[in-house]
């Protein structure tokens, strides 16, 4: 398919947002840091995956990834001289805690220099509890399925905001949660990499159950936090106005979109996608929707794509496929580009439920990026996909949403997941073999962005 002729777009400028605006990029523990073998770190699913052959379609795996965990000054600094204001990281679990439960002192400390690296860069920190990472440990005795990984997950909150609460104030407990339950446990290309639809659902059940009851935890130990979580979402579009294409994208909202944002905002599991899982529902125990519902400081959406949902009936698990994009724009993920679906997701959002404060803790895009001779990496359609989003965002706020910050992901390319190294969505990009940094067009842009007065 050929590349669509595009006019460069009307960019939109910082001071259209309001002064206290952050503005930041976001990065994930298992896909920057690399040294998976030092300090007390123990086996993450993510290395259990990546070591099982045909799981990573490049055969790699995060052991280097971007080696930040010796770079992050540089990474830092980096960021710094963009203009960002805000830094998101997570946290990588098997850092912190070994199997024995003990704590990893030398985990704790790694993330406290990060963060003082954050505050002396003007990088206000948000970290990110868990990002997939499980330790193995963990899977081995029945990972997100097992109620036990909620009180574990309890305890990685209190440890670390017992160490960076006096200097971290923004916490999200979980990045995208369906990724967590579905695309690992029940499509199974994510690690632990199971296929069953009952355990997905007990996982998603899990996984927002700690939230909130990590969420009361982090509090007590930051009387001063900002809490929130931060879910994958996606503007739904039908196949067409056939019934039955309406009734599947009915479906899928209801477990794409409702399974997680109704429970998190007090009304409980869908009845009517209760009623269509039948005997593959959680097990729901007394009190836990109403720990789930505790209330939160803001919301973090991320925003890819909208979906276009046709009737299938022999489509698990609820009869509804999402159709391929038949647009031009698209991304190398395949992804449509469709900056106006992320105005019009936050604004349902706001609808829906008014959480508060919204941030967008992801939007970015992953294009072949290729470096020229001169050493410049010419990004243009991602630059111009940044352009596009902020000016949808940008509309986003002039319609009334409480949008509060914006993300990019991601600060740097890295290991992306099951694609391995094969997909770069970095405004830096990273050469592998000598770790060598260099910005894109696209850093350069938003550089140019941040730094308007």
């Amino acid at each position: 398919m050929s590349k669509p002729t595009r006019t460069e777009p009307q960019a939109p400028r910082r001071a259209d947002f309001a002064s206290d605006f952050l503005w930041g990029c976001a990065t994930s523990s298992y896909q920057i840091e690399g040294a998976a073998h030092e300090d007390g770190r123990v086996e993450s699913i993510w290395d259990r995956f990546a070591a099982t052959p045909g799981r990573i379609k490049d055969g790699s795996s995060g052991e280097v990834a971007c080696d930040h965990y010796h770079r992050w000054p540089q990474d830092f600094d980096i960021g710094r001289d963009l203009g960002l204001n805000a830094y998101r990281f997570s946290i990588a679990w098997p850092r912190i805690f070994s199997g024995t439960g003990k704590l990893n002192e030398k985990g704790l400390d790694f993330y406290s220099r990060l963060v003082d690296g954050m505050l002396e860069r003007g990088l206000q920190p948000w970290a990110t509890l868990y990002h997939w990472d499980l330790p193995q440990y963990l899977q081995d005795r029945g990972g997100w399925n097992e109620r036990a990984t909620v009180d574990a997950f309890v305890e990685l909150a209190d440890a670390m905001t017992r160490k960076l609460g006096d200097r971290v104030k923004h916490w999200i407990t979980h990045n995208e949660p369906w990724c967590t339950a579905i695309i690992g446990n029940f499509e199974g290309w994510h690690a632990p990499g199971l296929t069953d639809f009952k355990t997905a659902l007990q996982v998603s059940h899990h996984v927002l159950l700690s939230h909130g009851k990590a969420v009361p935890v982090i509090r007590a130990n930051v009387p001063d936090a900002k809490v929130g979580i931060s879910l994958s979402l996606h503007p739904l579009r039908a196949a067409s106005q056939n019934p039955r294409d309406l009734a599947a994208m009915e479906r899928h909202d209801g477990l794409r979109y409702r399974w997680f944002l109704d429970p998190l905002y007090g009304r409980g599991y869908p009845a009517r996608t209760l009623e269509l899982v039948g005997d593959n529902a959680p097990t729901v125990l007394a009190g836990d929707l109403d720990a789930i519902a505790v209330p939160t400081d803001f919301l973090g959406v991320n925003y890819y794509f909208p979906e276009t949902i046709a009737d299938d009936p022999a489509h698990a698990p609820l009869g509804a496929r999402v159709l391929e994009p038949q647009s031009e724009d698209i991304t190398a993920m395949g992804w449509p580009v469709e900056p106006a679906g992320m105005a019009e997701l936050l604004a349902r959002v706001e609808n829906d439920y008014h959480p508060g404060p919204i941030y967008v803790t992801e939007n970015g895009s992953c294009y072949e990026d290729s470096v020229s001779p001169d050493g410049s990496v010419h990004d243009t359609e991602r630059r111009h996909y940044l352009m596009r989003h902020l000016g949808a965002l940008r509309q986003a706020i002039a319609d009334g949403v409480p949008v509060k910050g914006y993300f990019a992901w991601s600060l740097v390319d890295n290991f992306e997941w099951a694609e391995g190294y094969r997909k770069r969505f970095g405004l830096v990009h990273i050469d592998y073999t000598t770790q060598q940094r260099r910005l894109k067009d696209s850093a350069k842009w938003y550089q140019s962005f941040l730094r308007q007065v």
